[in-house]
């Protein structure tokens, strides 16, 4: 998941995007594929090369988050600190780089506070597993996702959480899952997007909720 915005490019003088990138497409049907917006189908077949990046900016402005969610939230902070910590609206950025290492994308957002520093947020999205895609939040814990197309909309859900313990992935049981994660992409016109996040337990209820509007240039 608005103030300025600009999209902006490092290294190469190529504007990133211009080299097709197909691995989000190849995790939808053809027909899925095709029945998203012109806009959503653009920003995700960018693949940025030699370092160049893209930058989104624009206004988280919608926040909900139980006292499960805040203690879940403070808690990761151990894994490096995945969920959100600012539960206030306010400015925000998004920047999207190709991880040479992973083979994938990391995603790093920023939340703008009222006093201190902003939060930043940092992850790895990786085109692997069983689901095709996979987001690696840190300290090695990381979930698969799997893609739809819903009214319209680009949507993520999270399907399995896992950890690396001594060089072996695990697979957390469902009883130890933080909750159901699911992301969701709205194309607004004009260049906008909304970006919502929710991840909910099936005990607990909502957990987190965030709701932010961005723009490209």
């Amino acid at each position: 998941m608005g103030a300025a915005v600009a999209i902006n490019a490092t290294g190469p003088k190529a504007a990133p995007g211009e080299l097709a990138d197909l691995r989000f497409r190849a995790l939808l049907p053809a027909t899925a594929w095709a029945a998203l917006p012109p806009a959503v189908r653009r920003r995700f077949s960018k693949r940025m090369a030699g370092g160049a990046t893209v930058t989104y900016c624009g206004a988280v402005n919608g926040i909900q988050v139980s006292a499960a969610g805040r203690v879940l939230a403070e808690a990761a902070r151990l894994i490096g600190g995945p969920l959100p910590l600012v539960f206030e609206p306010g400015p925000g950025v998004v920047t999207v780089t190709e991880d040479a290492v992973g083979q994938g994308q990391v995603w790093t957002r920023l939340y703008v506070r009222r006093s201190g520093f902003p939060q930043i947020i940092h992850s790895a999205k990786r085109f692997a597993g069983p689901t095709g895609l996979e987001e690696h939040v840190g300290g090695g814990v990381g979930m698969a996702l799997t893609a739809t197309v819903e009214d319209g909309a680009l949507v993520f859900r999270s399907a399995f959480y896992f950890a690396t313990v001594l060089g072996l992935r695990l697979r957390l049981p469902r009883w130890a899952e933080p909750g159901r994660l699911t992301i969701v992409h709205r194309d607004l016109g004009g260049g906008a997007f909304a970006f919502t996040l929710a991840l909910d337990h099936p005990l607990l209820g909502r957990m987190i909720g965030q709701q932010g509007i961005f723009k490209d240039a």
